[in-house]
């Protein structure tokens, strides 16, 4: 009885608690917030002072269309990006003191902060290639859209085959050093670019490859290496780098290594079953058998003088993947 006293008698505090704030949530509204105060004239009020080509080549391009809804242009104009600022537009100030500055700052010494900076772009393009943007490698690290991509530019360099290597080249040292190699995707010639096989905003697979696989990322060009084969080669199955390098390299083919060496990795003396090309007196290269023309062949192109399709064959000759 008296366990049943205390609970009723805490559950009618409880709903009188309730009631009270729920009183005071009606008397005391919570304050409206505050709308955003654009300019009268939208651009056209930025444009009485910003007037070089570097600001308004942005008038030639999709930002700049008037005609499509989705566009800056067509809503609050620059503020559309750099956020409602009043303050700056009313701004007069005397001489010697600092004019007051915009909400949003993509440049300059006084530059808004990264998140603040991805969240103007991530309103409208948040979606398609960009939706796995949210805990991608860039993202993680910091980057901002206005990092790679100029707005401004009527032909954004990120976006053109042939400059927007050097774009990515300015983080990625290594990979700008490996496209100098006498063997390399031709991506300085502006024949491939970084995008064809990465997908910078964000990918499930990894080193941020278009495709969920760097191997099903490099079947987009090269189909031919895809298979179904009747007799594999696990290692190329696998994944393509075990025997590639994608950027560059001083062996041919992109190759990590030279020929025979390569292969040997896996297919070592011991346990070759080829009876040990890779060590003792038939060692390749300098030690194969004497006739002269088999040694210069073997020399030249070493194990793929016979098993030539080595990503995978259809030979009746069986697993060496036979021409």
């Amino acid at each position: 009885m008296i366990f049943r006293k205390l609970v009723i008698g805490l559950v009618s505090g409880l709903a009188i608690t309730l009631s009270s704030a729920a009183a005071r949530a009606a008397e005391d509204p919570a304050p409206a917030t505050t709308p955003a105060v654009y300019a009268e004239k939208g651009d056209q009020t930025c444009l009485k002072c910003h007037d070089n080509e570097q600001v308004t080549s942005i008038l030639k391009t999709p930002h700049g269309t008037k005609g499509d809804i989705r566009t800056p242009a067509a809503n609050h104009g620059c503020e559309s990006c750099h956020g409602a600022s009043p303050e700056h537009v009313a701004s007069r100030p005397a001489k010697g003191e600092k004019k007051a500055l915009p909400a949003i700052r993509f440049s300059g010494p006084n530059i808004s902060p990264v998140a603040d900076r991805n969240a103007v772009c991530l309103t409208c393009h948040e979606n398609s290639a960009r939706i796995n943007w949210q805990g991608s490698q860039h993202a993680s690290n910091d980057v901002a859209c206005s990092t790679c991509h100029t707005v401004h530019a009527q032909k954004d360099p990120v976006l053109v085959k042939a400059t927007q290597p050097d774009k990515c080249f300015t983080c990625h040292a290594q990979q700008r050093a490996e496209s100098f190699q006498r063997s390399h995707h031709p991506v300085r010639e502006g024949k491939v670019s970084c995008a064809d096989c990465h997908n910078v905003h964000g990918s499930p697979g990894p080193k941020l490859v278009k495709e969920v696989s760097i191997n099903e990322t490099c079947y987009n060009c090269h189909a031919e290496k895809r298979g179904p084969m009747l007799w594999e080669h696990q290692p190329v199955r696998e994944n393509c780098d075990n025997c590639h390098t994608p950027h560059g390299s001083s062996q041919a083919a992109l190759l990590t290594e030279r020929m025979p060496y390569l292969c040997s990795s896996c297919h070592s003396a011991t346990g070759n079953n080829s009876g040990g090309w890779f060590g003792g007196s038939r060692s390749l290269p300098g030690h194969s058998p004497s006739n002269a023309v088999m040694n210069n062949e073997l020399n030249n192109r070493s194990c793929l003088n016979c098993h030539s399709n080595i990503h995978g064959s259809n030979s009746p000759g069986g697993q060496a993947f036979l021409r």
